[in-house]
């Protein structure tokens, strides 16, 4: 029997949300449903706003911030590790953990407590397919460089090196061809899926950020507050100008 998704209630000055937090994702929902428990989310601020992007929250130093004062730096103290599913993307309406970028955190954990809830645009099947390619090249060009770095694979690491100092381009792509064979199977999942297809040119969202932060639940009531949430007027640092403040609760 499947098991039941827990509900929390997300009350803000613009009307309230009902999210539903994904079972495949244990740990963001159990650190989720602790921190809404504890009363951390009430009188914090949506302090990051961009219309057909997302709207972000979860900063405690929002609590009471002066007018102006720049957000997003503050959270509980330690972070999440990141919990990617294939099946869960970032179509419109999702919850998903906001996080450092990749030079100072590879491992691309998740913030503590900042989140955000995706509002995302339509896309056009031309324009998923660019982004598709743009994905899988950096797949690619990831893989390969930790297939490289392997011990086991010191001779070919040299020879890669060596190719690249002779500068002999179709060599370089010979090889370079051979060895994405070799990664294949560990770049597969970066391309989208019928599903993720289907929904990005329908529903719409924010394709470029899958695999890139982690999703954890799902607006069911409310979808129309986070849209007129999304399209307030803010200033430079994409904070509302207006503040827009949130307290949350369990439903069951």
């Amino acid at each position: 029997m499947a098991q039941e998704q827990r509900l929390v209630l997300i009350e803000t000055t613009m009307g309230n949300m009902k999210v539903a937090l994904y079972n495949e994702t244990p740990k963001h929902r159990d650190n989720f449903i602790a921190l809404v428990k504890d009363g951390f989310y009430d009188s914090t601020l949506f302090h990051r706003v961009i219309d057909d992007f997302m709207i972000q929250g979860g900063d405690p130093e929002s609590i009471n911030a002066k007018p102006g004062k720049k957000l997003g730096d503050g959270g509980p103290g330690y972070k999440i590790e990141a919990e990617f599913v294939d099946s869960i993307f970032h179509r419109k309406g999702v919850l998903a953990a906001a996080r450092e970028g990749d030079r100072i955190n590879p491992e691309r954990k998740s913030s503590g407590s900042q989140f955000y809830l995706v509002e995302g645009k339509v896309f056009t099947k031309e324009e998923l397919d660019k982004m598709e390619q743009m994905r899988m090249k950096k797949a690619f060009n990831n893989a390969i460089t930790n297939y490289l770095a392997k011990p086991e694979n010191d001779s070919l690491r040299m020879k890669y090196k060596s190719i690249q100092r002779s500068q002999n381009r179709e060599m370089m792509k010979s090889f370079y061809d051979t060895l994405k064979l070799q990664v294949e199977d560990k770049v597969a999942h970066f391309r989208y899926s019928e599903k993720q297809i289907e929904t990005y040119t329908t529903v719409g969202g924010t394709p470029h950020l899958d695999d890139m932060y982690t999703v954890y639940g799902k607006i069911v009531e409310g979808i129309e507050v986070l849209e007129k949430i999304a399209s307030v007027e803010v200033d430079g640092n994409n904070r509302p100008k207006k503040d827009i403040w949130m307290r949350m609760k369990m439903l069951n």
